[in-house]
């Protein structure tokens, strides 16, 4: 996998979590639930990615 790709998945499903933490802590469920869809989209990617990088070895 291409570190700067890992690198920006792993940045974007951190984010993610500080949005989910921030949303549980003000009783914000609205962020909360953007935070969870943020990390499971970085997740998807990064998954993604992997397959690809399987496919080429």
């Amino acid at each position: 996998m291409a570190a700067g790709k890992k690198a920006k998945n792993m940045g974007k499903a951190a984010k993610g979590k500080t949005k989910e933490v921030t949303g549980k802590v003000v009783g914000n469920e609205t962020l909360e639930v953007k935070g969870r869809a943020e990390q499971a989209a970085a997740d998807a990617k990064q998954a993604a990615q992997k397959s690809k990088d399987a496919l080429k070895h």
